[in-house]
């Protein structure tokens, strides 16, 4: 079967979904693939929904790589690496450490694209018709407990030397909060110009109808393969061969191998994300709380809250842990929410390069295959601007920020 003149968009998640809509919008014929509903399969559904303008370094950093058994889970961390899963990503882990002692330079290349994440999000909800799914209020940083203040300040001075504006909180704004989690002291900072979106399966639903309005097509297909056909793409799956003019892969953790034909390798780890909801629950603040020591992110949503945590280092197939979100309704329920210690939780895999830098751009040769992937713990923030980026390769236009440094054949 032959889809001529069409781009199919591997991957019906958040990136994916965003860069259909783009697509779409500029008069593409665009296929929007994936296994599930959009939304559903990948990690878009249960993200924390902030959109984390304030993060321009990308993880790797020398005291990260000699400090990071502090933040183990089984010393009361939210880092879950077993010595065997570290032996099986060994090259993974290799390639994490030579990115550390290149933070500085990575973050000049990281910065430009997480700065303007915000407006790109404003702008794509708007061109949607749902620019309520996004709100502009910043978020807030917290720490608790008699070294808070020293704590904060020194946070804030960290981000102030990457360019990032915060805010100290007063002790009144604090003590709702404070009383909550039954602190002594308490300390924070409000980040303006961050947002949040207050419900992201919708907003990928929602860039997922404004294609299909464009005269985008969906098609639930579970992708087992790609391969060049030619200067054309055929897409293999059980249903049989597709073949399309051009294609784009944002599949997540799935990615690398629908671009290993392609000559590109993709050392992609699953770096898995818990999430805990409380219905109806009643929020400290109108956007999203991370607690410094404990790690842990509160979202205000659409009729609940959502408090996500946790880098598990594993399998993306492998089945949950049930002691994590155990752990944290209990430290939720200890911040002074109304948390039930029993209850439902979501689990998911962050796509993870180990630069902690996006992969964007076109594959070697005469195939136009297209990739977005790789976007760490801010998959929700860099959507829109990845879907404008993806929108000016394909386009052929000067990309609005410079890519080189997202090309993935850099490994």
């Amino acid at each position: 079967m032959s889809e001529q003149d069409t781009i199919a968009v591997i991957g019906a998640g958040v990136v994916g979904t965003a860069a259909a809509f783009a697509l779409a919008r500029e008069g593409r014929k665009v296929l929007l693939l994936d296994r599930a509903e959009p939304g559903v399969a990948g990690a878009s559904f249960g993200n924390a929904g902030h959109i984390a303008q304030e993060m321009v370094q990308p993880l790797p950093s020398p005291s990260l790589l000699f400090g990071f058994y502090r933040e183990l889970f089984r010393f009361g961390g939210v880092l879950d690496l077993s010595p065997r899963q570290a032996l099986r990503m060994s090259p993974w882990i290799l390639k994490f450490a030579a990115a550390a002692f290149k933070r500085a330079q990575n973050t000049l290349q990281l910065a430009p694209i997480v700065r303007p994440a915000p407006d790109a999000w404003a702008r794509l909800l708007e061109a949607a018709g749902r620019p309520e799914l996004m709100r502009r209020h910043g978020h807030y940083e917290v720490a608790l407990g008699p070294r808070s203040e020293a704590r904060v300040q020194a946070h804030a001075r960290d981000m102030a030397r990457v360019g990032v504006k915060t805010r100290p909180l007063s002790a009144e704004q604090l003590l709702p909060l404070q009383r909550g989690a039954n602190a002594a002291t308490a300390a924070g900072l409000w980040f303006e110009d961050s947002a949040y979106v207050v419900d992201p399966l919708e907003a990928v639903r929602a860039f997922a109808a404004a294609a299909l309005k464009c005269d985008a097509t969906f098609r639930r297909l579970d992708v087992k393969s790609l391969r060049p056909r030619g200067d054309k793409i055929e897409i293999l799956s059980e249903e049989g061969a597709l073949v399309v003019d051009s294609a784009l892969v944002c599949a997540g953790v799935r990615s690398a191998p629908l671009l290993a034909p392609f000559g590109l390798r993709a050392p992609l780890q699953a770096v898995r994300g818990y999430h805990i909801e409380i219905p109806g629950g009643a929020a400290y603040f109108d956007a999203p709380v991370a607690y410094l020591d404990e790690r842990v992110v509160v979202t205000p949503m659409t009729g609940r809250l959502r408090a996500t945590s946790y880098m598990e280092f594993a399998d993306a197939d492998a089945p949950a842990d049930a002691r994590k979100p155990a752990r944290l309704r209990r430290q939720v329920r200890a911040l002074g929410y109304a948390c039930e210690l029993e209850g439902p939780s979501w689990l998911g895999s962050r796509p993870v390069l180990p630069d902690y830098l996006p992969g964007i751009g076109r594959a070697p040769g005469p195939s136009k295959l297209f990739y977005a992937i790789g976007h760490q713990h801010i998959g929700l923030t860099l959507a829109p601007i990845t879907a404008e980026l993806i929108a000016d390769i394909v386009a052929m236009r000067a990309p609005r920020i410079p890519i080189a440094a997202y090309d993935l054949q850099r490994f």
